[in-house]
C-alpha cells in the first residue's frame, strides 16, 4: 500500500516571509491539498543568533494571510537537537561515520596548502583510517572531535530522480567525508534536516534549487539511518530583472509578503501570481480559482528555467511586477463581493473612514458600492484613494479634472448648487427621475449635457472617470449628492 503524501515547509526564522519562501510554501500546500496528503510546518530555528520571535510570527502570519493552512505544527527544529545527536551517534556506531579530531587550524592550513598547490580542498580523510588505539589515545588526551559521515568510495556516484530536473548524479570522488556533528555537539543542517524529515514521515521534499547540492549528502544520511529516501522536486529560483536571486538582503521589504498585503494585493491573487513563476501546464491559462489551481497542480509542471519577477521598486506606476497588478485586478473584479468585503473593510479601517453601519443596516449598500466601483480598480488601496468619496465626505479631487471640468467654467459655481436644489426636490430618487431632472436642468440653463455630467461627477466623487454616471448618483444617495453640489463653492475657492 502506497504511503500517503506528506510534505513540509521548513523556513528559517531569520526575517520576514519573502515571496521566494512563500512560493515554496504554495507548491507544498498545493501538492498536499491535491493529493489529500498532509502539510507540516517546521520552523528551522537552530540559528539562535538570528532567530527572533518577530520573524516566527511574521512567517506564520504571512502564511495565514495567503490562506495557506497546515495539518501539523509549527514544530521547532531546536527542540529536537537530541534526536539529531542520537542519529549521529547511531551512524557512528554502525561504522558509517567516524570521529574526526582535526582542529580548525589544521583544516585551514590544509585548505590553504591545497589552494596554493591547486589541489582539491576537500577533506583528505586523515581521521578516516585511525585505528582503535589511535582513537583511544586522542580521546584520553581530551581531544574534541566532530563526527564525519563516510562517503562510500566503492560507489562511483550518488544518484536520484528529481521530478523537476530528471536524473541527477553526483560523483562520490567529488564528495568529501562531511561533518554531521560539530565538536561542540551541534548538528549540521544537512543532518538535522534529514532527521526531522524522517521523523515527520515526509514522503516528498519540494524545495528551492539551492537545496539541490545538499541532496546527495542527505541521501547518504537516509541510507545510513536505513530510512526510505523521499521523492525530491527542486524548484527553480525566482530571479530579479538583473538575473540575481531574489533575497531579503538585496531587495529589502519589497519582496516581503507583508509588503504586498500593505499595498493592497488580495491574498489569493498573490498565490495565483507566485505559482505562475516556476510552474506551468499545457495551454495559456493564467487565472485560477482556489479549486482550479488545486486540481491543475502537479509536480511534473515545475519548470527548470529560473523565472524572472519584474521587481519595479522605483517605478511610480508599479511597485512590483505588472503581472501581479493584472492578476490582482482580475480577482478584484470577479471574486464574490462578500469575499472581498472584509478586506475592503480593513482598508477603510486603516484609513479611518470605516462606518460601523456598513456591518449593520447599511450592509447591503456597502456590498453594492464595492460591486459598483471595483470594476476600474487594481488594488484594495484603490477603495480608499480613488474610491474614498463613496465612503467619506473627506475626499481628494483630481487636480486635472478640477481645472478642466469645474474651475474652467465659472458659471458652474452658481449652477451646481441650483442643480442640488432641483435634485433635493425630487419626489422619488430613481434612475428615470434623475435622468429627466438632469436633462431638464441642462436644457433650461443652456449647458451641454456632457459638460454637466463631467462637472457633477468631479464634484461628487473627485474623479474624472468612474462607473456609469447615474449609477454613481444612485449609490451615493440623494442627501449626499445634494450636500456636495450645494457645497461646490469650496472647490472654486481654491483659485479665488
Amino acid at each position: 500500500m502506497e504511503k500517503p503524501v506528506t510534505v513540509r515547509f521548513a523556513p528559517s526564522p531569520t526575517g520576514y516571509l519573502h515571496i521566494g519562501g512563500a512560493r515554496t510554501a504554495i507548491f507544498n500546500w498545493l501538492y498536499a491539498r491535491q493529493t489529500g496528503g498532509k502539510l507540516i510546518l517546521r520552523i528551522e530555528d537552530t540559528d539562535a543568533e538570528r532567530t527572533t520571535e518577530e520573524s516566527i510570527a511574521g512567517i506564520v502570519n504571512g502564511l495565514k494571510w495567503l490562506g495557506l493552512d497546515w495539518d501539523e505544527g509549527p514544530f521547532f527544529q531546536s527542540r529536537f537537537i537530541k534526536d539529531h545527536q542520537f542519529a549521529a551517534q547511531k551512524i557512528l556506531d554502525a561504522g558509517k561515520a567516524y570521529k574526526c579530531f582535526c582542529t580548525v587550524e589544521e583544516l585551514d592550513q590544509k585548505r590553504a596548502a591545497a589552494r596554493q598547490n591547486k589541489h582539491s580542498r576537500r577533506y583528505d580523510g586523515t581521521c578516516r583510517n585511525l585505528n582503535r588505539i589511535e582513537i583511544s589515545r586522542k580521546e584520553e588526551a581530551g581531544m574534541p572531535y566532530a563526527i564525519r559521515l563516510k562517503v562510500p568510495r566503492e560507489e562511483e556516484s550518488i544518484g536520484f530522480d528529481d521530478v523537476a530536473y530528471g536524473r541527477v548524479e553526483k560523483k562520490t570522488a567529488d564528495l568529501e567525508d562531511f561533518v554531521i556533528l560539530r565538536s561542540n555537539g551541534q548538528p549540521l543542517y544537512v543532518l538535522s534536516n534529514a532527521v526531522d524529515d524522517i521523523r515527520d514521515g515526509v514522503t516528498h521534499i519540494i524545495r528551492g534549487q539551492d537545496g539541490l547540492a545538499n541532496t546527495p549528502k542527505q541521501i547518504l544520511i537516509y541510507r545510513a539511518l536505513e530510512a526510505p529516501v523521499p521523492v525530491f522536486a527542486h524548484m527553480s529560483l525566482a530571479l530579479d530583472p538583473k538575473k540575481r536571486k531574489i533575497s531579503k538582503r538585496r531587495h529589502g521589504e519589497s519582496v516581503a509578503v507583508d509588503f504586498y498585503r500593505r499595498n493592497g494585493f488580495l491574498p489569493w491573487a498573490m498565490v495565483n501570481f507566485l505559482v505562475l513563476y516556476g510552474w506551468s501546464r499545457p495551454g495559456d491559462q493564467e487565472i485560477y480559482s482556489r479549486d482550479e489551481l488545486i486540481d491543475a497542480f502537479s509536480l511534473e509542471g515545475i519548470t527548470r528555467h529560473n523565472p524572472v519577477i519584474d521587481l519595479r521598486q522605483d517605478d511610480p506606476k508599479f511597485i512590483t511586477d505588472p503581472k501581479a497588478y493584472s492578476i490582482n485586478a482580475h480577482h478584484l473584479k470577479t471574486m464574490p463581493v462578500e469575499e472581498i468585503a472584509d478586506l475592503v473593510k480593513m482598508a477603510l479601517q486603516q484609513a479611518e473612514i470605516w462606518d460601523a453601519a456598513f456591518d449593520a443596516d447599511r450592509r447591503m449598500h456597502f456590498l453594492a458600492t464595492i460591486d459598483l466601483i471595483r470594476v476600474r480598480y487594481q488594488l484594495l488601496t484603490d477603495f480608499v484613494t480613488q474610491g474614498r468619496a463613496y465612503f467619506s465626505d473627506d475626499y481628494p479631487v483630481d487636480s486635472k479634472a478640477l481645472q478642466k471640468n469645474l474651475q474652467k467654467h465659472g458659471v458652474l459655481k452658481e449652477m451646481l448648487p441650483a442643480l442640488g436644489d432641483d435634485i433635493s426636490g425630487l419626489p422619488t430618487y430613481d434612475r428615470e427621475t434623475l435622468e429627466r431632472a438632469l436633462m431638464a436642468f441642462a436644457e433650461r440653463n443652456g449647458i451641454k449635457a456632457g459638460l454637466l455630467v463631467n462637472a457633477v461627477r468631479t464634484a461628487v466623487t473627485g474623479q474624472p472617470v468612474g462607473p456609469e454616471f447615474l449609477d454613481v448618483l444612485l449609490i451615493l444617495g440623494q442627501d449626499t449628492v445634494v450636500r456636495r453640489l450645494k457645497n461646490i463653492d469650496r472647490l472654486f475657492r481654491q483659485t479665488d
